[in-house]
């Protein structure tokens, strides 16, 4: 979450007077995250946050996010709802900007996870996978593999600039993972962007997701490999086999995978970590002047694709 657009409180009233939330009584801008503005909404009907769209979103998507959104909810899953607004729309507009409120959703992210909590993690994304079905909608993931040639052509200048020899080899994994990469694995809505950051607990127990705006058709178990190297790597760069079995543990709590599902982690880790290093080199040195935002080093993710690169043996985490 970010702020790239703030708006006047004259601005929130007049938004507000479309929505039957009551009078505003708090309104604070959250500075995580780089795709959207983000603001905690009190009023007096509860709290709220409120998100104007500004990248990397194209606005004919969010009629599917905001309606997937809608669909987990009522599928029992614990994820924040879009709240209409007095003409039953899920999506309005601020500084000529799409916009949406949806419910506030308590409990806190973690910044260390620990196996336990990876495995309630894994847990709960089984569970999305399972709510997803019976979606009507369908989005093709324009950040799958088949997107990463092409955004890395563009990129390529900045990644030798940031370490020299990094295009060529960044060139190297896009080509070995264009190789390896798995077909017929079972597919379905997935999150895309299931990060610690976007996994609320209370008392250690998975208690929501949230920040659907990735969701996308593909791969299941690639939902998983996105997730195994966001909750499973140590801040010195190692990979904690550990916390990874217990992730996977917990997915097949809810839903077993099939062998050439777990035989695929390791190409779909290392290709995720391709994906969150090219988008993050996008973002790098992009953020506009004022911007209330932090933007994420892509060089944490150059050494999870080290990792990957030189084989370590993650999957004993599927053993």
């Amino acid at each position: 979450m970010a702020v790239y657009t703030d708006i006047s409180d004259a601005e929130l009233e007049a938004f507000l007077a479309g929505y039957d939330l009551g009078a505003p009584l708090a309104f604070k801008g959250i500075a995580e995250g780089v795709e959207n503005s983000n603001f905690l909404l009190e009023t007096q009907k509860g709290r709220f946050l409120l998100t104007i769209y500004e990248r990397r979103v194209r606005p004919e998507d969010l009629p599917f996010f905001l309606g997937f959104m809608e669909h987990l909810a009522r599928a029992g899953f614990p994820s924040a709802t879009p709240v209409p607004d007095r003409q039953g729309r899920l999506l309005g507009a601020l500084r000529d900007k799409p916009a949406a409120i949806v419910t506030f959703l308590t409990g806190l992210s973690v910044r260390r996870p620990t196996a336990a909590h990876c495995l309630e993690a894994g847990e709960g994304l089984a569970w999305l996978h399972q709510a997803a079905t019976g979606f009507g909608g369908r989005r093709e993931n324009d950040l799958g593999r088949q997107a990463w040639p092409q955004l890395f052509a563009g990129l390529k200048d900045a990644a030798e600039q940031l370490k020299p020899g990094l295009a060529g080899a960044i060139q190297s994994d896009l080509d070995r993972i264009a190789a390896g990469w798995p077909k017929r694995l079972p597919e379905g809505l997935i999150h895309a962007d299931y990060f610690p950051d976007n996994v609320f607990f209370r008392e250690g127990r998975f208690a929501a997701a949230i920040d659907f705006y990735f969701a996308a058709w593909d791969a299941l178990a690639y939902d998983i490999g996105v997730a195994l190297n966001a909750w499973c790597f140590e801040p010195d760069g190692s990979f904690n086999v550990t916390a990874a079995r217990a992730f996977v543990a917990g997915y097949e709590r809810r839903r077993r995978l099939a062998p050439e599902e777990k035989g695929a982690l390791p190409i779909l880790a290392y290709g995720a970590a391709v994906r969150f290093f090219l988008t993050r080199l996008a973002d790098w040195g992009q953020t506009p002047a004022g911007a209330m935002v932090r933007p994420k080093d892509p060089l944490e993710y150059e050494r999870k694709i080290a990792v990957h690169r030189a084989g370590v043996a993650l999957f004993e985490a599927s053993a």
